[in-house]
């Protein structure tokens, strides 16, 4: 067997102990974290569907006046949801309000594609082989430092400030800054290059080979970018920020900047949270099965073992009250070979087991065959529950 089969069967043994005790209570836990992710879902999408979607031109008007309710909104800041054109933002375009620079001004320049864009992501992943090794040895640090060491990645992040338009004039649309600070969201990028160099062998990754070590084989380099003039939506609260709009993430939501379109985010949150509700009333269903059937058989087993430590402390008691009905003297006398205890061998039979009714231990015996975790007949191996003492007429 294997040491991915043998870690499978200790953890299937592991999930099953105790009738299924840590089984049910894992699913529960999974119950709970569905239960709160569909919460958390169902929040972020009635606060979606209550918020406004104005266009650019009138978002000034909804964000100065109107009910302000829920989370972070507050005066002069509400959560609203709006769909522009991603252009760049210049120093003259803020300091007079008019697009003069032309579409794409101010804008980085991708190396890969030669694009105009206003986020450059380049990331350059070292890839490593899965091969263990000419020895067949199992153990490698590569396999079990996976993340830290067999993809080395090293990202570069270049950004210039921009916003989002209606048209390509300013100042008959209107525009609003876009406030990346702190941003944790998925960004819409667009991946434009992708390319993936081989590494050149050398005598040193021959020696990894054999010892079975990964090595790298290959550089894999990408270029994402947020092309100037792509239609997203923004989710998130707006403000007036020194004369003009700005938007920035609300934490509570689960995107920022999308390529979707509002109806289509909010069926996806719909699918989302149904699926989370019914993923959560199974499991948490499944789970109460397993932990009441695992209490049921655990209260059954206590049961049985506080009778058989009941029991046996009356036998106690009466051998000593009464040392002439002692197994010593009930022994005494000559014993042929068919009357022995089949675990000692030297007193007779006198304790039959229940309920397979099996004559064949001694009463020390057959106690000792009673405390055991799972007591079975020495005979037919069946489960006994008790031992009933037989007197001979």
């Amino acid at each position: 067997m294997s040491s991915r089969d043998e870690t499978a069967v200790a953890l299937a043994r592991a999930a099953t102990a105790l009738d299924g005790a840590l089984l049910g209570v894992g699913l529960a836990i999974c119950a709970a974290s569905s239960w709160f992710k569909y919460l958390s879902t169902s929040h972020a999408l009635r606060r979606i569907r209550l918020a406004p979607s104005p266009s650019i031109s009138d978002l000034r008007a909804v964000v100065d006046t109107g009910d302000h309710t829920g989370a972070g909104e507050t005066g002069g800041e509400r959560l609203v949801v709006i769909r522009g054109q991603v252009q760049p933002r210049s120093v003259a375009a803020v300091a007079s309000g008019i697009f003069t620079g032309g579409k794409g001004a101010g804008a980085l320049v991708s190396q890969g594609s030669g694009e105009k864009a206003v986020i450059v992501q380049q990331t350059q992943t070292c890839l490593y082989n899965e091969w263990r090794g000419i020895l067949g040895w199992s153990f490698d640090l590569h396999a079990l430092f996976a993340k830290a060491w067999k993809e080395q990645r090293t990202t570069s992040f270049r950004s210039v400030p921009f916003v989002l338009v209606e048209g390509t004039h300013w100042s008959n649309s209107g525009y609003v800054n876009v406030n990346l600070d702190g941003c944790t969201h998925a960004l819409p990028l667009t991946t434009v290059y992708h390319q993936l160099h081989p590494v050149q062998a050398t005598p040193y990754t021959l020696f990894q080979a054999i010892l079975g070590n990964g090595y790298p084989v290959a550089l894999l380099d990408e270029e994402k970018i947020l092309p100037v003039g792509k239609e997203i939506t923004a989710v998130g609260i707006c403000r007036g920020e020194n004369g003009s709009l700005e938007i920035k993430q609300c934490e509570d939501m689960p995107c920022f900047l999308s390529e979707k379109t509002r109806d289509k985010i909010e069926s996806d949150l719909a699918a989302t949270a149904t699926t989370l509700f019914w993923s959560g009333i199974i499991l948490g269903t499944v789970s109460v099965g397993i932990l009441g059937y695992a209490i049921y058989k655990n209260w059954g087993r206590l049961r049985d073992w506080r009778e058989r430590r009941k029991r046996e402390r009356e036998l106690r008691h009466q051998a000593l009250e009464s040392p002439t009905r002692s197994f010593s003297d009930d022994d005494s006398g000559e014993v042929s070979d068919g009357e022995l205890c089949v675990v000692c061998l030297m007193r007779r039979r006198r304790s039959a087991f229940v309920p397979c009714g099996h004559l064949v231990c001694c009463p020390p015996c057959a106690l000792t065959v009673e405390r055991d975790l799972s007591p079975k007949c020495p005979v037919c191996r069946q489960t006994i529950r008790s031992s009933i003492r037989i007197y001979g007429s």
